[in-house]
């Protein structure tokens, strides 16, 4: 999963970066509140980390911005102040979480998960397509009344382009959200092409040019 982090302290940013790609996520690092809402409206994050104490705009104001333009990126709010109307006043303003600094990594690793879960719509335990039914809490796959095994990738795979159906997902996306590691090249086109013979080829729709997405 590739992760928007906006703290403006070098040292905490850094480790905080470091930390993080230790555990298989891709972080892009900005450092002021302009630079990340730029980010924030160029480019696809799982999650915003999102500072308030930032050198050229408050935090607050990035996150009402983002919101206003139709952002709905996850955003969780990392800082030190921990007044309960600073918290009241974020989660008021768009924010999906809010995060203390000192912060235990274990816990905002747990939080960007939980977060990154709801966005896509995994808190639902069965979803169901045509003849395609996934139990998410079992990752059990049935496909007209028969199980079907899956791969990890190609359970990741077709879970993402479910959780976004009528949504063409691009193959940067997918990647992101599916691989840990830089893929082999043709590594999506082998997960696609089996999930095809698996399930028909009339489940994933090819999008030239921009990528791949599941019809509603």
């Amino acid at each position: 999963m590739r992760l928007l982090l906006i703290e403006d302290d070098p040292l905490l940013g850094q480790g905080i970066m470091l930390a993080l790609q230790a555990r298989n996520y891709r972080v892009d690092w900005q450092q002021t509140g302009s630079a990340g809402l730029q980010v924030m409206q160029h480019d696809s994050a799982g999650v915003v980390i999102l500072d308030l104490n930032l050198p050229d705009m408050d935090g607050l104001e990035v996150l009402q911005q983002a919101r206003q333009q139709g952002i709905a990126t996850p955003v969780l709010i990392l800082t030190a102040r921990d007044a309960i109307e600073e918290r009241i006043t974020g989660l008021d303003k768009g924010a999906d979480d809010y995060l203390v600094k000192p912060f235990d990594l274990d816990e905002l690793e747990a939080r960007i998960r939980a977060l990154h879960r709801r966005a896509s719509g995994r808190d639902q335990e069965y979803i169901e397509h045509g003849d395609l039914t996934i139990n998410t809490a079992a990752r059990e796959v049935k496909f007209q009344n028969h199980s079907m095994t899956l791969g990890r990738r190609e359970y990741d795979l077709l879970l993402s382009l479910l959780n976004a159906k009528g949504r063409v997902l691009t193959r940067r996306q997918i990647e992101e959200e599916i691989y840990e590691d830089d893929p082999e090249s043709n590594a999506l086109e082998v997960h696609i092409h089996a999930l095809r013979k698996k399930f028909g080829k009339s489940l994933i729709r090819t999008v030239r040019g921009v990528g791949y997405m599941v019809e509603n």
